[in-house]
């Protein structure tokens, strides 16, 4: 059921998105009289879902779910339609329009994309407000796996800084080391301050871990905040809110101690020692298979203040631009590191690895907060100048423009053809790479 729900949302992400993304080519082309043969939700290679005439234009639902168009006469686009290309111009096609009003068209897509993340991120920041945990407030200091410890991070470190940056916001700070290829972390290592230098290779290692991004996490105390029945804490009779404070007789009271022991010991009895009230109880327990005793934590904001920033509705929008611009920054460092660090580009994910980064239950903060990123990562890559992208028709409008004349037409067909083999080589790599992480690892 997650699964299928992480999936829904996807789908009405990219419904949303295309639609208006296809609207900001079709209202630009209507305006400069210009002829939309298709309008399209998915793409309709052979069969469609449903279409509708209305005036000059086919409306319809696709079945391949791999974006969506407008076919407008007398451009070169995906459709390849060199027939009508053949054909004497007529006014109402796109190749006779003046090259300002043809660029306006192209740029329409993108600059609804860009509109659009911005609107969302204000009204994701008017309604819910911006939650974040100040790295200053980690009063119990981080939990690190294996990866962090190898880089010479420890349980219980407090966070400093990255290359001498003080990064106030936590659940910047992972993103921060991987995107700008940190040099150094600045912790306070019980009272004393300690540089710990990251290499190249650790960045590497970091990219590669399937969690690469959350190698570090708050730390704090193990509380129990409900019991699932019929598993091994409900039935030694753990409850809700002991505190677990020891192992076999080893002093151990946070989260993560007790989660990597137990799941070094599947299937193991242990003793627990617990504090209820004032009282402390020894609990023996059989961990499962999986190495869990079946409890949940109590949350993290019991433990550690986090800040919310409210935004009143004319506020929202400066905030919503900010946020927007952030997303394009991080998004553009995220090229840089695909190129620059080692296997990074083998991290590259398709389709699975966009849906699985929605929320196994509806989650409608989380859905919009990730559709205005996925609306600001469309315009980056629609701007791209490579042919069949809207950035390659910008690149070669441009051309036009600055020189005063058309580039070749059977130049401009070949570059489609070159652009479209490009996109379908970055589809399936990408999509290839979410098969090899799904199955061979």
């Amino acid at each position: 059921m997650g699964v299928l729900t992480q999936v829904s949302q996807f789908i009405l992400s990219l419904s949303i998105l295309i639609v208006l993304h296809e609207l900001g080519h079709f209202i630009p082309a209507k305006l400069f009289k210009t002829k939309v043969e298709k309008f399209y939700l998915f793409f309709d290679p052979w069969f469609s879902l449903f279409k509708v005439k209305r005036g000059d234009t086919e409306y319809g639902i696709g079945w391949l779910p791999l974006g969506g168009y407008v076919k407008i006469s007398g451009m070169i686009d995906e459709s390849m339609d060199k027939e009508q290309m053949k054909l004497p111009a007529q006014d109402w096609e796109f190749r006779s329009k003046p090259a300002w009003q043809r660029l306006i068209i192209m740029l329409g897509g993108v600059t609804v994309n860009v509109i659009l993340g911005i609107l969302i991120y204000a009204m994701v920041l008017f309604a819910w407000g911006e939650e974040h945990l100040p790295t200053a407030n980690l009063k119990y200091g981080i939990a690190c796996d294996s990866l962090a410890k190898n880089i010479g991070l420890r349980d219980g470190d407090k966070i400093l800084s990255i290359n001498n940056i003080v990064v106030p916001n936590f659940d910047r700070v992972t993103g921060f080391i991987v995107l700008n290829k940190a040099k150094s972390i600045q912790v306070d290592r019980n009272g004393t301050k300690i540089d710990i230098p990251v290499s190249d290779l650790n960045i590497s290692d970091m990219i590669k871990e399937s969690k690469s991004f959350g190698f570090i996490a708050p730390r704090m105390p193990c509380v129990v905040d409900s019991v699932i029945p019929n598993l091994p804490a409900a039935q030694s009779g753990i409850q809700k809110g002991d505190r677990i404070i020891g192992m076999n007789n080893t002093p151990i009271s946070f989260y993560n101690e007790v989660s990597e022991n137990l799941k070094k010991h599947p299937g193991a009895a242990s003793e627990i020692q617990i504090l209820r009230g004032n009282d402390t109880l020894v609990k023996n327990v059989t961990a499962t298979a999986e190495g869990t005793i079946g409890f949940i934590n109590k949350p993290l904001t019991d433990f550690l203040k986090t800040d919310t920033t409210k935004y009143s509705f004319f506020a929202a929008f400066p905030a919503g631009v900010n946020k927007a611009y952030e997303t394009f920054g991080s998004y553009l460092k995220q090229f840089k590191v695909i190129f620059t660090v080692k296997d990074a580009h083998k991290q590259i994910g398709g389709f699975g690895t966009i849906a699985s980064a929605y929320s196994t239950s509806w989650d409608w903060l989380g859905f919009w907060s990730f559709t205005a990123f996925l609306s600001i990562v469309l315009a980056i890559m629609n701007i791209l100048p490579i042919p069949a992208l809207d950035g390659g028709h910008v690149m070669f409008l441009l051309y036009e423009i600055i020189t005063r004349r058309k580039p070749n037409e059977k130049f401009m067909e070949y570059a489609q053809y070159a652009g479209m083999v490009l996109l379908l080589a970055l589809l399936l790599y990408a999509n290839g790479n979410d098969i090899i992480r799904h199955f061979f690892k």
